[in-house]
């Protein structure tokens, strides 16, 4: 093995142009969460020398036929065609303070924009959103008193009632408020607010602070959103809090704008606490083209301030009974991008694998202590850095054996980051992959130079075709911070032999505490990891928790509600593919 990887530095083979063309990205028919968009250094922490690429707080609305992306601080936003490929646009009105936890919502021909705020703030309009054309709708929205905001505002219009709607709050003090809007005073507040909801973590386990739900202090409830599905009102929330993998959105439900609202018994609806993008809290709801349901939410990452993160984006919808659900199962493996209505929720999993997973791992150098081996633990806060930030550094993986890999996914960190702009001219990555399936002769398959320069943190590269390889390996060209750090290359693809076999002895027993629950099973040979799925009913296992083989083969489950009956299973996964289910088990 020592001799393999002496050559690697040596024996890489380029010039193949006929390899090339067959493995090179083309027009991608697959997205993974992270969203591969180029995130904008953040400038909060400017004074504490702090610098990082985040995104929070997502809001896509489809807007005559195309997205728009709102995002905190981001200097601007983005636009999509086809929910991959985004462009970012500079307006050409914008607050001086930027936008935190926009609102946006489209009404026909035209999209409304509003910020967060504890002080008297525009609406803006635009009828040409994709040409950063935005016009004061109204100049000043009235202020409300300084503890009310509106911050974490969402505007809805109801079309049927053809009224218009506010809904806020952010707070572990405060409730979340709505309020009419009056159409003929410019959206102005029509009416007093209202309280709308308030958490209750000692009813609902899931909104309990700190990770898996272990910590006393008081959520925070926030990031509104309202949906109308089949007449009903479907009150968006996040809690308990961004900091920490349990980040969720939850939902009440009413029969009018502003409710009365009941708890949803099958909360969260968004819930991602396990894998490589955990936390699923703090975004929207919208429907695509093709009429399918999607649910952005915020993934944590805190590696240089606890609210640096980044933005993810799940299928959802409502079953035959109204349940609203997001299908976080396999939720940063790739996806297809939808070309219709889909009709399961699972249809859009493309089944690659993760193929990457504790794998071996080297490198042209390290620094310090930032091991090589970080870029296979699937965990965005640990991180490899080579000794210099240099064109042809690199980091290789070997797979252990021969794998059909389909995509490539390359995370950066920003390691002692000293950028506190985004000046495109500087600002963007680029490096090379190659293949080998002997660790001697390597072929060139990606190489980011030969396209527009942009920055991507969180690059994935979709192959045209599988390439058949054991080692891939990634080869530094440039990226404009003064380390050259990556959190994870994430391999995916399908083995070639059978996938396991499922799980068995499944139990499931409730705590003293009736908002946990101790589910446990017998480990499956050959198995990468698992998918711990639950919910209300048998055939309603929409949440999933997502554990690997190397842990133990039982979880506590801390996000239950009381007086809730829940059903249990276990799905089995390993580069070859995915198991049937365990009997499903119920607890009372």
């Amino acid at each position: 093995m020592r001799s393999i990887i002496t050559r690697l530095g040596w024996s890489i083979i380029v010039g193949m142009l006929p390899l090339l063309a067959t493995a090179q990205t083309g027009g991608r028919t697959t997205y993974c969460n992270p969203m591969d968009i180029d995130y904008k250094y953040n400038y909060e922490q400017l004074n504490d020398s702090i610098s990082y690429r985040a995104g929070a707080d997502p809001v896509i609305v489809n807007h005559k036929g195309s997205y728009f992306l709102f995002v905190t601080i981001s200097g601007g936003y983005w636009h999509s065609n086809n929910l991959v490929d985004w462009s970012y646009i500079v307006p050409d009105k914008w607050p001086m303070e930027d936008m935190c936890a926009p609102a946006a919502m489209s009404v026909k021909d035209t999209l409304y924009l509003f910020q967060s705020t504890f002080e008297q703030r525009p609406i803006f309009y635009s009828l040409e959103p994709e040409k950063g054309k935005l016009k004061f709708y109204n100049r000043w929205l009235p202020a409300l008193p300084k503890e009310v905001g509106p911050w974490d505002p969402a505007l809805f219009y109801d079309e049927e009632l053809n009224k218009w709607y506010m809904y806020w709050g952010s707070s572990n003090v405060f409730p979340m408020y709505g309020s009419e809007l009056d159409k003929h005073k410019r959206l102005s507040y029509k009416g007093a607010y209202k309280p709308m909801l308030y958490l209750q973590p000692e009813e609902h386990g899931w909104e309990r602070f700190g990770r898996d739900h272990t910590s006393s202090i008081k959520p925070f409830m926030e990031g509104a959103w309202m949906t109308k599905h089949n007449g009903k009102y479907y009150l968006q929330y996040g809690a308990p809090g961004t900091e920490y993998n349990v980040y969720a959105n939850g939902t009440y439900v009413g029969d009018s704008p502003l409710g009365p609202f009941t708890y949803a018994p099958y909360n969260p609806v968004s819930y991602k606490p396990g894998g490589f993008v955990t936390g699923a809290g703090h975004g929207n709801t919208f429907q695509d083209v093709y009429g399918n349901y999607w649910n952005t939410g915020t993934p944590w990452i805190a590696v240089n301030w606890n609210f640096e993160r980044r933005i993810a984006m799940f299928p959802a919808g409502f079953d035959a009974d109204g349940q609203m659900f997001s299908n976080t199962r396999f939720g940063d493996l790739p996806h297809r991008l939808p070309t219709k209505k889909w009709t399961s929720k699972d249809e859009l999993f493309t089944g690659w694998m993760l193929l990457s997973y504790k794998k071996t791992a080297t490198a042209s150098s390290v620094r310090d202590t930032f091991r090589v081996s970080n870029l296979t633990d699937e965990n965005p806060r640990t991180f490899w850095v080579a000794r210099q930030n240099k064109a042809g550094e690199w980091a290789a993986i070997d797979l252990q054996k021969e794998q059909e890999v389909r995509a490539v996914q390359i995370n950066y960190t920003d390691y002692k980051s000293d950028i506190f702009d985004n000046d495109t001219a500087r600002v963007y990555t680029q490096f090379k992959l190659f293949a080998s399936r002997d660790g001697k002769q390597w072929d060139l398959i990606t190489d980011l130079t030969r396209e527009k320069k942009r920055d991507r943190p969180n690059a994935y590269v979709e192959f045209e075709k599988p390439v058949k390889a054991r080692y891939i390996k990634y080869e530094h060209v440039y990226v404009a911070s003064p380390n050259l750090a990556v959190s994870d290359i994430r391999v995916f693809g399908n083995g070639q032999g059978k996938p396991p076999v499922a799980p068995s002895k499944i139990t499931a027993k409730r705590d003293t505490d009736v908002r946990n629950a101790f589910v446990s099973w017998t480990p499956v040979p050959g198995a990468v990891g698992y998918n711990i799925l639950w919910g209300i009913g048998k055939d309603k296992l929409y949440q999933t928790y997502q554990v690997f083989a190397d842990q133990p083969a039982s979880k506590e489950i801390r996000a239950l509600s009381r007086g809730v009956t829940y059903y249990f299973a276990v799905e089995a996964f390993s580069e070859n593919g995915v198991s049937a289910r365990s009997e499903v088990v119920m607890v009372k």
